[in-house]
């Protein structure tokens, strides 16, 4: 067996693509995002990834086993750029596996003369925000105007530690070894949990940066259900909090 592998569905001819990638991470912000746009924009299957730099292991859906991978879906728009998103069950599990997932990603799309790269993730803050920022990261300083008009902030020191995982290492890969431009939009989120709050403000973005329509009642659906379950937890933490004792002897 090969390290990687990829199976083609389909070989469209694609009028200078934008890639969007977002794999599982912190919050699952990036995957969020891509899974919902996959949806609604109803994108075809371009590609799927089999690697052995992927946990061994299968999914079971209604007793059917499904190999984990990373998949690759297409769009075709009727303005200047067709699209080009990745999404996936798991990330490489290795340093190695990141960076040859990463560099054969590039090679795959090389032939589609792809002429963006975005690439999405959440920033853990370590507690719940009740209204994310979008934070941003570009190869080219001259991105930073047209995309922070999009709602992208660009906040000195943010964020600190750099871009760890495929949404770096795609959007290093892909201006210093292939010269493709590219930004990292980052959602703040808490990392407790699967937050599409977070991704609901990267969507909201990137149908901007795209110059897409999207269908937002979905995740609206889902901010609002974890927004109840984040009240209930507030409340029972302040009810599991102690009391002062008020009493006192007379």
């Amino acid at each position: 067996m090969e390290k990687i592998m990829f199976k083609n569905y389909e070989e469209p001819e694609l009028n200078s693509p934008i890639f969007v990638g977002g794999l599982p991470g912190i919050g699952n912000v990036g995957k969020i995002t891509v899974d919902y746009f996959v949806d609604k924009l109803k994108m075809k299957k371009l590609a799927d990834v089999y690697s052995e730099f992927l946990p061994p292991q299968v999914f079971i859906n209604n007793n059917v086993v499904h190999l984990v991978r990373e998949s690759l879906y297409y769009k075709k728009t009727s303005g200047e750029h067709d699209l080009i998103f990745l999404t996936g069950d798991f990330q490489g599990t290795t340093q190695e596996g990141q960076y040859e997932l990463s560099y054969r990603m590039l090679e795959f799309l090389k032939k589609y003369e792809v002429s963006m790269i975005y690439t999405l993730g959440g920033y853990s803050v370590g507690k719940i925000v009740e209204k994310p920022r979008v934070l941003g990261a570009v190869t080219d300083k001259k991105l930073i105007k047209p995309l922070a008009r999009k709602g992208v902030v660009f906040s000195e020191g943010e964020p600190s530690g750099g871009i760890v995982g495929s949404a770096g290492l795609i959007l290093g890969m892909g201006t210093e070894l292939f010269s493709i431009p590219g930004a990292c939009f980052m959602g703040e989120t808490s990392g407790y949990f699967a937050d599409p709050k977070s991704a609901r403000e990267i969507i909201m973005v990137l149908a901007k940066v795209l110059k897409t329509r999207i269908n937002l009642k979905d995740i609206d659906e889902k901010t609002r259900q974890l927004e109840d379950i984040t009240e209930k937890m507030k409340q029972e933490a302040q009810n599991k909090a102690p009391k002062d004792d008020l009493g006192y002897f007379g």
